[in-house]
């Protein structure tokens, strides 16, 4: 059977480098994606969604404005698929599969298909991926939007046309639109576009090892660009080999040799270079500054979109903070250490993939600017920010993932060795001669690049052709190295495995607290009669019991007795209640009581005067508690 290895990873069609990330994410997303019942935030997206587009626009104008346009989106899908936690969650798995789709894409561009690949996949396998993939909320959204604008923005870094300069704008724009701190990512694209307008893409976004003229999308725009020469004497010689029929390689694709003879300067490939000699013809002159001003304009002028459609969403969300964030404790050190733990959805996985990321900048070095400002700088001014306002929410971060994934898929990708086969020194190759350099930063230029014209094998990479040496198949080799990759993306997936079976049982953060509103439902379309009401305490926290028995009951919801303005008439998330319970409970003879909380006696954990009145003219008949909530009884 063939071995799976470096080699196999370039001779894999582009597409599927990204598309076996996304169908495996999508299939671990997919599965038991309907066993947990919806929890609070997605009972919110549930109400929010079903509303007439007049009341939801009235709602955020009250509360919740910064989720508008995710609630107006999936307006637009419950009226076609349904509002079952399945159907609900749908648009979330297919988001984190495009994800982590992008995610291999951006490894691949910026380091190499093998680390694209393995970032994808490891990706696919963490916890947080299946929990914010089952999940009625943004965030999964928010993570493909993160990761494709910065894909966009590369790309537009490389080779500045208009279409991908406006590809980015639109990204960016509808990031800011879904989630307003996800464009803390911006402040690692400011980095990337400064440095790269002061030093040029080399060392910033361009793949290792790779000319211009080597990267993947060949496409040239008419205009000339600093780092991108139309000139004829900029391109490569080709080099003709003994007959008119026989393949023609760039000699820049033929790996450098060394001479016997001390003091011989490697001759350069690129006919504009110095090494040539004096009478070699000198590059024509760049407008560096020009060139830099564009890119940086062409960067300015794209969050141009942006500003406008998100400065009044902002706004808005500003003036609803204090009721929208008023459970958010102050930022803690504390805090900035349980986040790998908090955001991967898993104490064990987030640590390990957070010593993996740590690997990968080290064995990236300056290449690893782009993920690791895109991880460190959202969490910096998140953090920042919520030890002055109440902002700190761990999964407004998990958009972060994928660069940090990128970062590891870098360290799991890191096949450096390139053992020499064994041959007698009769045999050896000139270019053998001397000792052998530094290793290339990917075992072939090619890694990244489509598939091109045949290429002929110069002497030495003959003989780096010959049957593998036991080095070669070793576990330091190449070939050994992907294998271990892959090894260590199975073992981050089963240290994540109790943590994905846990998220298929509820979604409550922390798990040991789930409230089984399903449970409670239940408890009442069993026993509940013609005339009974229902009540609810308490009516004004997070936690909606009576959105829980309202999405579970639907049209068996015995009447609510005591509200007189319910949530889509108040424009809110919460109903009010009559200023009278007594008055309001007049002629009603049963009343189902939910509680929030297993209370032995429900009846007594009611406040108030609604308390009062229900204790004053009710006994409690049953009582049935369910994880994190308790249905009662009362009769008179």
């Amino acid at each position: 059977m063939r071995r799976f290895g470096p080699a196999s990873v370039r001779a894999l069609p582009g597409w599927a480098v990204w598309v076996t990330p996304g169908l495996l994410t999508l299939v671990v997303t997919l599965a038991g994606i309907g066993h947990a019942q919806p929890w609070r935030d997605e009972l919110a997206t549930w109400s929010a969604a079903t509303r007439p587009l007049s009341d939801l626009a009235r709602m955020t104008r009250t509360i919740d404005a910064a989720t508008g346009p995710y609630y107006l989106l999936m307006h637009g899908w419950t009226a076609i698929a349904g509002t079952s936690p399945t159907a609900l969650r749908l648009p979330s798995a297919l988001a984190m599969a495009v994800a982590a789709a992008l995610t291999a894409r951006l490894g691949a561009v910026l380091v190499g298909r093998r680390a694209g690949l393995l970032a994808g996949l490891l990706f696919a396998v963490l916890p947080v991926t299946s929990r914010y993939g089952q999940e009625a909320r943004p965030y999964a959204l928010a993570t493909l939007l993160a990761v494709l604008a910065t894909l966009l923005l590369v790309e537009a870094l490389r080779r500045p046309t208009w279409r991908r300069w406006a590809g980015y704008a639109a990204a960016v724009a509808a990031l800011g639109l879904l989630h307003l701190v996800a464009l803390t990512l911006l402040a690692a694209h400011a980095v990337v576009v400064l440095l790269t307008t002061a030093h040029g893409p080399a060392g910033v976004v361009d793949p290792p090892g790779q000319s211009r003229a080597q990267m993947p999308d060949a496409s040239r725009p008419r205009r000339r660009h600093l780092w991108r020469s139309t000139q004829p004497r900029d391109r490569a010689r080709v080099e003709h080999h003994g007959c008119h029929g026989a393949p023609q390689t760039p000699t820049a694709f033929h790996p450098a040799t060394r001479s016997n003879a001390g003091g011989t300067p490697r001759v350069s490939p690129h006919p504009g270079s110095r090494e040539h000699g004096t009478d070699a013809p000198e590059a024509e002159p760049q407008n560096v500054t020009g060139e830099a001003r564009e890119t940086l304009a062409g960067w300015l002028l794209a969050l141009v979109p942006a500003v406008v459609l998100v400065t009044p969403l902002a706004l808005v969300a500003r003036g609803q903070r204090g009721r929208q964030l008023d459970w958010v404790d102050p930022a803690r050190l504390p805090d900035l250490a349980a986040l790998p733990g908090a955001l991967a959805q898993s104490g064990v996985v987030g640590g390990f993939v957070l010593a993996l990321a740590a690997l990968g900048v080290a064995r990236l070095g300056r290449r690893a600017l782009l993920p690791a400002a895109a991880v460190l700088l959202p969490v910096l001014l998140m953090f920042a920010a919520g030890t002055m306002v109440p902002l700190w929410v761990t999964r407004y971060l998990v958009f972060t993932v994928p660069f940090a994934c990128v970062l590891a898929g870098a360290a799991l990708a890191a096949a450096r060795v390139t053992p020499a086969p064994a041959r007698t020194p009769a045999t050896a190759t000139p270019a053998e001669a001397t000792p052998a350099g530094p290793a290339p930063a990917e075992p072939a230029p090619a890694e990244a690049t489509p598939a091109g014209p045949a290429r002929t094998a110069t002497p030495a990479a003959a003989g780096r052709t010959a049957a593998p040496t036991e080095a070669e198949q070793g576990p330091t080799s190449p070939r050994g190295r992907v294998a271990a990759g892959i090894a260590v993306v199975v073992l981050a997936g089963l240290l994540g495995l109790p943590d994905q079976a846990a998220l298929r049982r509820t979604h409550e953060w922390p798990r040991s607290a789930p409230v089984d509103y399903a449970g409670a439902a239940g408890t009442i379309r069993a026993g509940q009669r013609p005339g009974d009401a229902i009540v609810y305490s308490p009516r004004d926290g997070w936690l909606f019991p009576d959105l829980g028995m309202a999405y579970h009951l639907g049209s068996r919801l015995p009447r609510d007795v005591l509200v007189v303005r319910d949530q889509r008439q108040d424009a809110s998330l919460w109903a009010v209640e009559c200023d009278d319970p007594a008055r309001c409970l007049a002629g009603v003879d049963r009343v189902w009581l939910v509680v929030t909380g297993r209370r032995a006696d429900p009846l007594a954990a009611v406040p108030g005067a609604k308390g009062d009145a229900l204790r004053a003219g009710y006994t409690v008949r049953q009582v049935w508690p369910r994880p994190g909530i308790t249905v009662a009884l009362l009769v008179r």
